[in-house]
């Protein structure tokens, strides 16, 4: 990769992040909720109930989303570094979601801090993809906290990993990863098998980037008035019980920066879990969500940072700025 091509897109990442910052996901013609229609579209002539037919359906669109952020960064890098830019920036915009989580994270607390629980219920499918009748204050509190961790690596660091290593086509097939497995990657009886191929490329994509994230959040945590050290000892001992290989790590992790206690009977449209405990002290209050949030944000930033430089050095170790 040329030093030019580095530049630019190290630069595309930084005007990504910040469009998201200023801007967050728009409320109306989301390019992700164009891709999510098109995949709905798509799995009425691809679904069978077999792990085939998902393999083939999941193949098709993150190959499709390969293909276009290959074409544009090439014919972007034809053009100079500002168009490289221009096109890195635009992918990461539609890949993060960082801004709207922690704003929807805030507009929680609110409604919590006011003992709005109804309020806060209609805010939960916003969230997650839990069943928001089964939710006391408690729960939604919970609910909230193991949310914010969790998407902090899928809606953030994630996709700035995938960015940095891979551009624009990075970027793309990362987020259309992650919508998939937010549509099909659910344990429902109809898509146990359709589910399976968008499910597993979802926990490979994030299997990095999810200890990345741990390892922000214990630096992160004196921002919260947290103990880094607890944060490590919380992803150390609790992660490996959790059901998943990554929302584990940043849960547990998330758990020990804020001395809370995470996990417990966890409702779903289609099945209860009880998730195994991560995490000591209290249950989370609703101080702590607002908390949650913080640190969140903190990660956010930091992964940004982390981000932009290592794009911008370069695989030879030499600022992009240095001559061969």
């Amino acid at each position: 990769m040329s030093q030019s091509h580095r530049r630019g897109r190290a630069v595309g990442l930084a005007l990504g992040y910040l469009a998201d910052v200023l801007w967050a996901d728009p409320r109306r013609g989301h390019p992700v909720a164009a891709f999510g229609t098109a995949a709905a579209s798509l799995e009425r002539v691809t679904y069978s109930d077999s792990r085939a037919a998902g393999v083939a359906h999941t193949g098709i669109l993150l190959g499709a989303l390969g293909v276009l952020g290959v074409l544009a960064e090439r014919a972007a890098a034809r053009r100079g570094p500002r168009w490289t830019a221009a096109v890195t920036a635009a992918a990461t915009y539609v890949a993060l979601g960082g801004t709207s989580l922690g704003r929807t994270g805030a507009a929680m607390a609110d409604f919590l801090d006011a003992g709005d629980v109804d309020g806060a219920r209609g805010l939960v499918p916003s969230l997650c993809g839990r069943d928001p009748q089964s939710l006391d204050e408690a729960g939604i509190a919970r609910a909230t906290v193991e949310s914010v961790a969790e998407n902090t690596a899928d809606a953030q660091v994630a996709p700035l990993w995938w960015g940095a290593i891979g551009g624009a086509p990075g970027l793309l097939v990362y987020r259309g990863a992650n919508t998939l497995d937010a549509m099909i990657g659910h344990m429902s009886p109809r898509l146990l098998h359709f589910g399976w191929a968008a499910a597993r490329f979802d926990d490979v994509a994030n299997y990095l980037p999810a200890r990345v994230t741990g390892l922000l959040v214990a630096t992160c945590a004196p921002v919260v008035s947290g103990s880094p050290r607890a944060a490590v000892a919380a992803w150390r001992r609790d992660a490996a019980r959790h059901p998943s290989p990554n929302a584990g790590v940043v849960e547990a992790s998330f758990a020990g920066a804020l001395g809370v206690r995470l996990g417990g009977p966890t409702q779903y449209a289609h099945r209860l879990e009880i998730r195994p405990t991560l995490g000591e002290g209290q249950a989370p209050e609703v101080a702590d969500v607002m908390r949650s949030v913080r640190l969140s944000r903190a990660v956010q930033l930091a992964a940004a940072g982390i981000a932009v430089a290592v794009t911008a050095v370069g695989r030879s170790g030499r600022p992009a700025s240095a001559r061969r």
